[in-house]
C-alpha cells in the first residue's frame, strides 16, 4: 500500500522519501486519533462515563503529537538557508524530544491519578456490556496504528516514529488497564482499577524516559554509529594510493546528512598534484551517497628505511603502554628531524576516552620508553582525542 503511495518507497535513504513517510505516518495517525476521540466523547457523553470520557482526552491529545509529527516532517524537508546552512532535518529529533516529553508526562499524570484514587478513596462505578465493548474495539486501532508506525520508522530509521510507536504502545496498555478495570472491579473490589493505573504509568513513565535519553543524546551529539563509521573507513582504506586514515570526525545533520572531516596518508615521494586527484575522487564519491567528505591530505615518508624504522619502534612503544592500561592507543602523523647530535621525533597519539589515567601520564610514558633506547631523542607529541571506541588501526 505504501509503495503506491510513496514514490521510490523502497529506498529510505533519499530525503524525499523520508519527508514523505513521516508525513504520511502524521497523517494517518490524525485521522485515526480525531475518529477514536469523537467515538469515545460521544459514547462517554451518552452514558455518563468520565473514565470513557477521559480516555478520549487522550487520544485528542495524540492528535496534537501526530500534527507536531508532520509539521516536523515538513520543517525536515525544507531546503538550507541563509540562517540554516545545514538544513532543517534537525527537527526530526526535536519532534522526538517533544513527543517523548509527552509520554513521560501521560505517565506522570496517570500515577498521580491513581495514588490520588488510593488515598481518597475509590468510587465504584458500574459500566455497560456496550460500553465495554466499545472501549475494548478502540485497543484494535491502537495496535494498528503502532504497527504501522513501529514498521515505518523501522524503514526510514526515524526516531519520531518510533516514539510514536512507543506512545501508541502505552496507550494500549493505558485502555486495556481501562477496559480491564471496568471487568473486574465488581468481582475484586474498588482499589483494582487504581492499582492498574498505578502499574501501567511506571512502565509509561520508564519508556517515556528512554525514549528522552535517546532522543537527547542525538541533539547532545551522541557517538556516530559504529557500523557507519566502519563503512567510512573501510571505503576509504580501498582507494590505490591511500596509506592510512586518521582523526575521523562526523557530524549528523539528520538521517542520511552528515559531514565527515577526516585525514588521509599519502606517499610524500607522489606528486602533490596526483595526491591532490585522489582526494578529489574521494569526496566526490562521498557526496554521490550525500555524505559531505572533506579530506586533509597528510603525506607521509615511507621510502626512507630510517625512518620507518623509528616509526616502528615507536609504535611498538604505543603499542606496549595501550596493552599496559587495557585501553585503545594510536599514533599518527610521524616525523623525523635529524640534528647533528639530537634526532626529533614528532608525532600525535590517540587517547581514548576512557583511558584510566591522564594525558600527561600516557605522554610522559611513551618518552620515558623512547629515551631508555636512545636517551639523544627528542620527543615531541601532541594528543588527539578519539571520538570513537575501536581503533582504526583493529578494523
Amino acid at each position: 500500500m505504501f509503495r503506491k503511495l510513496i514514490k521510490n518507497f523502497d529506498n529510505p535513504s533519499d530525503p524525499k522519501v523520508r519527508v514523505q513517510v513521516g508525513r504520511l505516518a502524521g497523517i494517518i495517525g490524525i485521522i485515526a486519533n480525531a475518529i477514536l476521540f469523537s467515538i469515545k466523547l460521544i459514547f462517554g457523553i451518552l452514558c455518563g462515563s468520565i473514565s470513557i470520557i477521559a480516555d478520549s482526552l487522550n487520544n485528542l491529545s495524540d492528535t496534537g503529537t501526530n500534527v507536531l509529527t508532520v509539521v516536523g516532517y515538513t520543517m525536515t524537508g525544507k531546503p538550507a538557508d541563509k540562517k540554516h546552512p545545514y538544513g532543517h532535518a534537525r527537527m526530526e529529533y526535536l519532534c522526538s524530544l517533544f513527543i517523548s516529553v509527552a509520554i513521560m508526562f501521560l505517565g506522570v499524570e496517570m500515577l498521580t491519578s491513581s495514588v490520588g484514587e488510593m488515598i481518597s478513596g475509590p468510587t465504584a462505578e458500574s459500566y455497560s456490556k456496550e460500553a465495554i465493548i466499545i472501549i475494548a474495539s478502540t485497543i484494535v486501532v491502537k495496535i494498528i496504528i503502532a504497527i504501522i508506525y513501529s514498521k515505518l520508522g523501522k524503514h526510514i530509521n526515524s526516531s519520531t516514529l518510533r516514539a510514536s510507536a512507543i506512545d501508541s504502545i502505552s496507550d494500549v496498555f493505558t485502555t486495556s488497564a481501562v477496559v480491564v478495570g471496568m471487568i473486574i472491579t465488581p468481582y475484586t473490589g474498588p482499589y483494582t482499577d487504581s492499582v492498574i493505573g498505578l502499574v501501567i504509568s511506571l512502565y509509561i513513565i520508564i519508556m517515556g524516559i528512554k525514549l528522552v535519553k535517546e532522543s537527547s543524546n542525538i541533539l547532545i551529539g551522541a557517538a556516530p554509529d559504529g557500523e557507519f563509521v566502519h563503512s567510512i573507513i573501510k571505503r576509504i582504506k580501498e582507494y590505490d594510493g591511500v596509506l592510512g586514515i586518521h582523526d575521523l570526525v562526523v557530524h549528523s545533520y539528520g538521517e542520511n546528512k552528515s559531514f565527515v572531516t577526516v585525514h588521509v596518508e599519502v606517499d610524500s615521494d607522489e606528486s602533490i598534484m596526483t595526491s591532490h586527484e585522489l582526494v578529489d575522487t574521494i569526496e566526490a564519491d562521498f557526496l554521490k551517497d550525500n555524505i559531505n567528505l572533506v579530506v586533509h591530505m597528510d603525506p607521509v615518508c615511507i621510502s626512507d628505511p630510517e625512518t620507518n624504522r623509528l616509526r616502528e619502534m615507536c609504535a611498538r612503544i604505543v603499542s606496549n603502554v595501550a596493552a599496559a592500561y587495557s585501553s585503545p592507543v594510536s599514533m599518527h602523523d610521524f616525523r623525523v628531524v635529524r640534528g647533528t647530535i639530537v634526532t626529533k621525533l614528532l608525532f600525535d597519539v590517540n587517547i581514548s576516552n576512557d583511558m584510566p589515567v591522564s594525558d600527561e601520564e600516557i605522554c610522559k610514558e611513551i618518552c620515558e620508553d623512547l629515551k631508555e633506547i636512545n636517551p639523544l631523542f627528542e620527543i615531541i607529541l601532541t594528543v588527539d582525542r578519539d571520538y570513537f571506541s575501536s581503533r582504526y588501526e583493529n578494523l
